[in-house]
């Protein structure tokens, strides 16, 4: 398994890592990602660890706490071989301060998260989304008090807008307080935003990626084919597929050329769909997510080895959108705005 870095730290990260959305599966909405139980996410834990990706993401929201005491238990006895990263934002209960990221509630979010992970520290502690209601000095003293305790090692962030981020470093940096050291984002060769503002962000600011929803919630796992029926039981049948609907002609489009690029080099449209991701500038870690054994073993295959450069180029081709304002605008203005890329360090 390659290993990289994360952000400005010294800290490295698998280039694969595990999402445990699917771990409980007792909520209405996170029983359509999955409901794995003890013993399954344990040979799922099992499967990643031999293939070295010793890396576990979860949320305390996902499955409302459930994920992360699962979590918790399959690791048990092995704590100190993994890295775990999990969240704290969203609404954990009809307690009026239980939500946001306000220092009442990280504190006490973070430990609840401890107790059901059945650990002592959280290597990566991520805010799962901005909340506007707090100031950005409180999130970040409490973030600092977490990681000065001991119970939290490095700090990240996660559908943040780009002037979220650079408003929370800037403060970090003001006083001298832990600053993130990544960016959990949404994308895939079907979403491609992150592209327009937060790369270029990630770039100059050294914060890495962390790739989440890779496949575009089973879109790009090779079920879905032109003219054919949506697979029954899939995510975006059963309503959790995340982000607005998209054009079909282009999306199928994109699975077209996917299937060609598969046949090439016999590696699966998902495996050639998490390679792409790979060979992203800013790119630490691409989070998967897996129901069963086989679909693991399948997304594990994803490295090792590389899509050609000019297979790269087709696919940035064809998956390529409009983009918004002021975004084409200064890609106009390419000479001094590059697109980021590759090749652009």
């Amino acid at each position: 398994m390659e290993y990289r870095l994360l952000g400005g730290s010294g800290f490295s990260v698998p280039a694969l890592s595990f999402g445990t959305g699917t771990f409980g599966g007792t909520h209405e909405f996170f029983g359509k990602w999955g409901k794995s139980d003890v013993a399954e996410a344990s040979r799922l834990v099992d499967i990643c660890m031999d293939a070295g990706a010793n890396f576990f993401d979860t949320a305390d929201v996902y499955s409302m706490g459930l994920s992360e005491e699962i979590l918790g238990k399959a690791i048990h006895g092995r704590r100190d071989k993994m890295i775990l990263s999990t969240k704290a934002t969203f609404r954990m209960s009809d307690e009026r301060n239980d939500v946001g990221t306000s220092r009442f509630h990280l504190l006490r979010s973070c430990e609840a998260s401890l107790r059901r992970l059945n650990t002592d520290y959280i290597d990566l502690y991520i805010m799962h989304g901005f909340d506007a209601r707090t100031s950005v000095e409180e999130t970040l003293r409490a973030l600092d008090t977490l990681v000065q305790s001991g119970k939290v090692r490095y700090i990240a962030c996660s559908n943040f807008s780009g002037w979220h981020v650079m408003k929370s470093l800037a403060i970090s940096e003001k006083y001298g307080w832990s600053r993130y050291m990544a960016y959990q984002g949404h994308y895939s060769l079907l979403r491609r935003e992150y592209e327009w503002d937060l790369m270029p962000m990630a770039l100059d600011q050294n914060v890495s990626t962390l790739v989440w929803g890779p496949l575009s919630q089973g879109r790009l796992s090779g079920k879905f084919r032109r003219n054919q029926p949506m697979p029954a039981g899939s995510r975006v049948a059963q309503g959790a597929g995340e982000g607005p609907e998209m054009p079909e002609d282009w999306f199928y489009s994109v699975v077209d050329v996917l299937d060609t690029i598969s046949a090439e080099t016999g590696k699966t449209v998902a495996q050639v769909s998490l390679n792409w991701l790979l060979q992203r500038p800013t790119v630490a870690s691409v989070v998967i997510g897996a129901r069963t054994e086989a679909q693991l073993h399948e997304n594990l295959g994803a490295v090792g080895w590389n899509l050609s450069a000019e297979q790269v180029a087709r696919l940035d081709a064809v998956s390529e959108t409009d983009t918004i304002y002021p975004y084409w605008h200064q890609r106009g203005f390419g000479e001094r705005n590059p697109v980021p890329s590759p090749l652009y360090k």
